[in-house]
């Protein structure tokens, strides 16, 4: 099957169930974003059992199932699943202080990236 189609579909039932868990938690008085929180975690859990199942079986449609699961439903669901991977990655392969630079780099340079656009629609509006 034509992996962008894969990927589409799974991204679409990925924002779905997305969608579906942060209008069914309810909102935190306090203002904690308890939704982001659950859908971080479930799907960096899942995208880990995922990974452990691919990585202990070799099923004639592997890239298909990653395609589908791990970069369709997982990616449209929570992004932080494969960032969540991608640091792990580096750490099990040993690379440290990539993998610090990795994390500590996507969480401030995303942080200041939101930041700034919002900063400057504000000023141009």
């Amino acid at each position: 099957m034509n992996p962008y189609l894969l990927v589409g579909l799974g991204g679409a039932l990925g924002a779905i169930a997305r969608y579906s868990v942060g209008t069914a938690v309810p909102a935190s008085a306090s203002g904690f974003p308890l939704a982001t929180t659950l859908i971080n975690v479930t799907g960096s859990l899942a995208m880990g059992v995922l990974i452990g199942v691919l990585a202990k079986t070799t099923p004639q449609y592997q890239n298909e199932i990653r395609l589908f699961v791990a970069v369709g439903i997982f990616g449209g669901f929570t992004t932080f699943s494969s960032f969540s991977l991608d640091a792990i990655t580096l750490i099990e392969r040993g690379d440290f202080l990539l993998a610090t630079a990795y994390i500590v780099g996507s969480v401030v340079l995303s942080l200041a990236g939101l930041w700034l656009g919002m900063s400057a629609i504000r000023v141009l509006a």
